[in-house]
């Protein structure tokens, strides 16, 4: 009745048990990776924060100017090399460091630059990425075949020759146009397509009614007798209606340019026509064919473009050089003839002087 009592007391093993020793060792363990990882992190943006300082910093020194080119292709490092090399930077590894932290690498513009010193880094890299370009002007002169003035863009140097094949004729809008350095031939020559398409949009629709011409390329076309013709160009419009007049009665536009175009492809002659080469049929010679030619014979200007989109209203049907540059008209044969008799005079009396 008084016997040994029975207890469920599990064994002290199964109880768990931090000694105050483990728990000091993980606190420490803890407090030094936090440690560890606030004087990193300090230290890393301490370091940010010292080559965004140098990136952002202008240094002192005397003010100049320098052309920096960005060549087609350049990735950050030749960029920045070449920037250090010409003593725009100090370090071309902090330059690329913090462009590349910042995500502008792929940014930067092809061109020549005009760098104004003294200039800290991040103007530069603002520069090179949004900046404009140093611009240089291509002229291609009114008349002027496509032959002529892909042979005209060889004596530009900033221009790169790509080998381009010779544009259609016609189908360039002559202007001077702003390049930049390294521009390609083929890169100019869709500059300037571009620009004559535009224009002859703008100008097709608020054209004459009723005109001769029925197309855009057409259009074109007559423009460049037009422009061939023209000695001044206050005379365009009325050589367009010139030239209209023909048109509408089915006649021959007896133009001299056109039968040029078709002996030489528009290269001159160094000499007048000759009998012969007047009479040699051709699909540009308008002595001869009784429609345009068969092509553009130059490229011609947006006045002679609008020109013909717009002609003067006239009634001649002629004109002939009168020697001063300019034409006289005329609008019957008799009167043509009167103006082409006193222009063989003034032909002659030159040769004399000569």
């Amino acid at each position: 009745m008084f016997g040994k009592k029975h207890t469920n007391v599990k064994p002290a093993h199964n109880i768990p048990y931090n000694s105050p020793l483990k728990t000091r060792r993980k606190s420490l363990f803890f407090m030094g990776f936090m440690v560890f990882v606030t004087f990193f992190g300090g230290l890393v943006f301490g370091l940010y924060s010292f080559a965004n300082f140098r990136y952002e910093v202008t240094p002192k020194g005397e003010v100049s100017e320098t052309v920096f080119v960005v060549r087609k292709g350049s990735g950050l490092s030749k960029i920045a090399s070449n920037l250090e090399t010409q003593g725009l930077i100090k370090s071309a590894f902090l330059f690329k460091l913090v462009t590349k932290l910042r995500g502008n690498e792929a940014k930067f513009k092809a061109g020549e630059f005009a760098i104004t010193q003294p200039v800290s880094m991040a103007s530069i890299y603002k520069t090179l990425s949004e900046g404009t370009a140093i611009l240089y002007p291509f002229t291609a002169p009114e008349g002027l075949t496509s032959a002529q003035i892909l042979r005209a863009m060889q004596g530009v140097e900033t221009l790169v020759n790509d080998n381009p094949a010779i544009p259609a004729e016609g189908s360039l809008l002559p202007e001077t146009y702003l390049t930049p350095r390294g521009m390609t031939y083929s890169a100019l020559i869709r500059k300037m397509q571009d620009a004559q398409s535009k224009l002859i949009d703008e100008l097709w629709d608020v054209r004459d009614e009723n005109l001769p011409i029925i197309s855009k390329s057409e259009a074109i076309n007559l423009a460049s007798v037009v422009e061939k013709e023209t000695g001044l160009g206050g005379e365009r419009d009325l050589v367009a209606g010139v030239f209209t007049n023909r048109l509408r009665r089915g006649m021959r536009l007896e133009s001299d340019p056109t039968i040029i175009y078709g002996i030489s492809q528009g290269e001159p002659l160094g000499r007048g026509l000759r009998r012969s080469e007047i009479d040699r049929v051709t699909e540009w010679n308008t002595y001869k064919i009784p429609r345009l030619p068969k092509t553009p014979i130059c490229n011609p200007g947006r006045n002679a473009i609008a020109a013909v989109l717009k002609p003067a209203e006239t009634d001649a049907i002629f004109f002939v050089a009168d020697g001063t540059g300019g034409h006289v008209f005329a609008r019957t044969l008799a009167e043509h003839n009167r103006n082409v008799a006193e222009w063989r005079k003034i032909e002659r009396a030159r040769k004399k002087l000569r």
